[in-house]
């Protein structure tokens, strides 16, 4: 999970996440990876409109959104 969250921040590209929270609720999300820490992730939320931090061990699977890339620089 770790390789590919990497990869998705390096290329800027947006993510589609499937996140399950502490009460157990499942909510699909897409984010722009912001920051990667051993065990949580930093980055924008499209579905809350803010910044928001998702513990790793609970991001159930993620797919890069294609055609969303952002070049850098």
């Amino acid at each position: 999970m770790h390789g590919l969250l990497m990869k998705c921040m390096k290329r800027h590209q947006l993510a589609d996440m499937i996140y399950i929270d502490s009460d157990g609720m499942i909510t699909k999300r897409r984010v722009r990876l912001l920051k990667i820490r051993q065990d949580s992730v930093t980055a924008y939320c499209f579905m809350r409109q803010e910044r928001r931090t998702f513990r790793i061990d609970r991001i159930l699977s993620v797919l890069p959104v294609p055609g969303h890339a952002r070049m850098p620089g």
